[in-house]
């Protein structure tokens, strides 16, 4: 998709190397080239997950970056969701040595979610993963929201031949190094701790925004994403392109209901996570109820993830990014991250002995574990334990991607597969799109339709075809 500027000697061309036409492996490359050179800088560097992580013939897809990275300049990272930032160590390993740009939240997640992937993925111990990770935090430059950041760009040029010289020709031809600029600019996104939309300025005042992942609106603990004021070039998502979330409001109501329900017949109520925004949105939602004594405030609330324990702890250190809701209750002396029914569960030790004890005694109880597809984590003995228990409540509060456990789950099927062994589905199963972390399609239109200057060309992305496909219909009949 190549778009032309004003200026001759510099045009842009947006390639994607993941994210283009699925759900996951976010990378797109902003190509520039400028008096004869080329170079890119690379946005975001996503996991394959689920389906998309085979190829066209059903083979897995191999982790190596497969583009050429010499021309790269930088790379950007919109948020720490593994399917816009698992390939991070991958990249590394190829040989890029520039600066990786994201927000402050951004460069404190951005370890604690590869640690988990390292030692999963390539079984690193513990030093291997620390060298990798260092490697990462040295090339990591943390720029704060709403301010503009030059990425230089050098390039080449030969000079015309001085016309006295008896041997003109093109190879001798003298050369000079010529210098231009990018800006780069963060704007909260409302989709995760840390997350932007990315603004980038080119040398002919051009301004191409890519939406990264865009969170819903009116969610309690983090603000709603303002539009940019011009994007003249828009790369938008559209997870949900085709799809109204429950409100807000409608989400706590549903949540109450199941608990209740769940606490009359006895037994677990299992809700698969993100490490990284659900769980805080799920928790931040039980306190609510807890507190407005709604839920029976001895009902224990077990945050089965070391992950996410600890990314709750970077949402604590980075409150000033919260909405004025959550700010509210901390202010009158509530902890809505961190309250005293929420049992952390650390060691695979104790993990293991509750998972036993509810599969004897299906004792009530609320389980917050990873991970939200259940495509691994500690979610996944939960449910092997506990799904054929009619009493079991499951709860899908996310995204579920083709081909993982978690859409099977959605999709009712009376049997499902964990560690090559059938089990039988008995649990009631629900699905809540109130907690998703994507806007859905009103807030992605009202995000365009928010956008005052230029507009000449949208380009959808991150999304299964009849998401993209409906989105792209919308924005094209309203002109926006």
């Amino acid at each position: 998709m190549p778009t032309q500027s004003q200026n001759p000697n510099f045009d842009i061309t947006l390639k994607h190397h993941g994210g283009k036409l699925g759900v996951t492996g976010s990378c797109h490359e902003l190509r520039i080239k400028h008096n004869g050179n080329n170079h890119g800088i690379l946005i975001d560097c996503g996991l394959f997950q689920g389906r998309d992580a085979k190829d066209e013939n059903g083979n897995e897809r191999k982790l190596d970056i497969e583009f050429p990275i010499a021309h790269l300049k930088a790379l950007i990272l919109t948020h720490t969701h593994i399917d816009h930032i698992g390939r991070l160590p991958w990249l590394l390993a190829k040989g890029f040595k520039q600066p990786i740009y994201c927000t402050p939240a951004t460069a404190k997640l951005v370890p604690l979610m590869l640690d988990d992937g390292l030692k999963l993925q390539l079984g690193l111990n513990r030093g291997q993963r620390e060298r990798v990770l260092a490697l990462i935090r040295k090339q990591i430059k943390p720029i704060p929201y709403n301010q503009w950041h030059r990425i230089k760009l050098t390039s080449t040029v030969k000079l015309p031949s001085s016309r006295s010289s008896s041997k003109s020709s093109s190879s001798s031809s003298p050369l000079k190094t010529r210098f231009s600029s990018l800006y780069l600019r963060f704007q909260p996104a409302g989709h995760i701790l840390g997350s932007a939309y990315v603004e980038i300025k080119l040398p002919n005042n051009e301004i191409i925004v890519f939406s990264g992942d865009l969170g819903p609106s009116k969610t309690p603990l983090l603000p709603d994403p303002t539009p940019p004021k011009r994007a003249d070039l828009l790369v938008i998502e559209s997870t949900y392109g085709n799809k109204i979330h429950d409100s807000v409001e409608t989400r706590s109501t549903r949540l109450q209901q199941i608990i209740e329900r769940s606490l009359e017949d006895g037994g677990a109520i299992i809700i698969p996570a993100f490490s990284v925004g659900r769980t805080q949105e799920l928790l931040f939602d039980i306190e609510h109820l807890i507190h407005h004594k709604k839920i029976d405030s001895k009902i224990p609330i077990i945050l089965d993830s070391p992950l996410a324990n600890k990314v709750t702890k970077q949402y604590r250190r980075f409150k000033k990014l919260w909405s004025k809701e959550a700010t509210t209750k901390l202010n009158n002396h509530r902890h809505p991250l961190n309250f005293e029914q929420c049992i952390v569960i650390e060691s695979h030790k104790e993990h293991m002995k509750i998972v036993n004890r509810l599969k004897s005694t299906a004792e009530p109880c609320i389980i917050v574990a990873a991970s939200g597809m259940c495509a691994g984590g500690r979610v996944m003995n939960y449910l092997e334990a506990l799904l054929p228990d009619k009493r079991t409540d499951i709860i899908l509060a996310g995204y579920q991607a083709h081909g993982t456990l978690g859409r099977d789950l959605q999709n009712q099927e009376h049997q499902v597969w964990i560690d090559n062994q059938p089990i039988d589905v008995n649990a009631q199963i629900h699905t809540m799109s109130g907690y998703s972390a994507h806007a859905d399609q009103s807030d992605l239109i009202k995000f365009v339709e928010g956008i005052e200057e230029g507009k000449r060309e949208i380009v959808v992305v991150h999304g299964e075809r009849e998401a993209r496909e409906a989105l792209e219909k919308i924005l094209d009949a309203t002109s926006c």
